[in-house]
């Protein structure tokens, strides 16, 4: 299992420079993989290029792009210069994202969720590929082509949560990123659903990316009350909610991995086992001092993995 990074949380405002610096710090401290998530502040594939040009061997991730404000031809566009410039190193995260952020905020039809994701992805695909792509589905009619010379398609993982996302998902991507969702959550739900989706298609193993909240600490119980607080609001997402009711979960702390470094290994040791490949901690920023020893920590290992 390959351990990664968060770079940065909705409400950072570091900007495009500091991230950049963070990724490069990442690399240097051993993380196979940094993710950026895409909310209304800087552009995270733009800021991975910049990332691209300054790192050498470090996966630049999005965790993740939402689909509908962008179209399909603009994100191979700009996935494929990703590519360009990093030297094949993205891993394309895209994800429905919200409701209120769509519908609410943008003003863009939300009601048929699987309908958008299948068309998105069978068009992305195939412009990815370099192939002339002659669609008419339910939600995109698309006839064009995207060339970046020499730029080959990155994975595609998409945000996918529930089990008719995840069974669309293993059919037509390339793994999925989760949040909120615990060890039950993907022992159960995620890897089963998806694998089998994948099998049947005749698809490759997926990539099982989960983010999750980490913190080392000798307090657990104060540890957990801390990620409670940073992580307070996705408990109360829709999307989110159902993925920590999927396993089990009443709270963010209850699928975080916090303690001791032996606690910190256990935990890490219980994703490995659920059938994830990726490990992407996400350290609370109301940590203080533990925010600086968790990454330390958290770097060790995954120099050692």
């Amino acid at each position: 299992m390959r351990i990664g990074l968060m770079l940065s949380m909705p409400g950072d405002p570091t900007g495009a420079r500091g991230l950049v610096q963070n990724t490069v710090t990442a690399e240097r401290e051993g993380f196979a993989s940094g993710w950026l998530p895409q909310v209304s502040t800087n552009d995270a594939l733009t800021v991975l290029a910049l990332a691209g040009t300054e790192t050498e061997r470090i996966e630049l991730g999005t965790a993740v792009v939402p689909t509908y404000p962008r179209h399909p031809t603009v994100v191979a566009m700009q996935a494929l210069t990703v590519q360009d410039v990093s030297g094949g190193r993205l891993a394309l995260g895209i994800g429905l994202s919200h409701r209120f952020s769509i519908e609410n905020a943008l003003g863009l039809d939300y009601s048929r969720p699987i309908p958008h994701m299948k068309d998105y992805l069978t068009v992305l695909n195939g412009l990815l590929a370099g192939e002339q792509v002659a669609y008419h589905g339910e939600e995109y009619r698309v006839n064009t082509r995207v060339t970046v010379v020499g730029a080959k398609a990155p994975p595609v993982l998409v945000a996918a949560l529930g089990p008719d996302m995840l069974r669309l998902c293993g059919r037509l991507a390339d793994g999925t990123i989760t949040w909120m969702g615990g060890v039950p959550y993907l022992r159960e739900v995620a890897v089963p659903t998806m694998s089998a989706a994948a099998a049947k298609a005749g698809k490759q193993v997926p990539r099982f990316v989960a983010m999750v909240p980490v913190l080392l600490t000798s307090d657990a119980a104060a540890g957990r009350d801390l990620v409670n607080t940073a992580f307070q609001m996705y408990g109360q997402i829709p999307s989110y909610r159902a993925t920590l009711d999927r396993g089990g979960a009443a709270n963010p702390a209850d699928v975080a991995v916090v303690g001791n470094e032996a606690e910190i290994r256990a935990g890490l040791k219980s994703f490995a086992g659920a059938g994830v490949t990726d490990f992407v901690a996400a350290i609370p920023a109301n940590a203080g001092p533990g925010v600086q020893g968790t990454r330390e920590l958290l770097g060790a290992l995954a120099r050692e993995s």
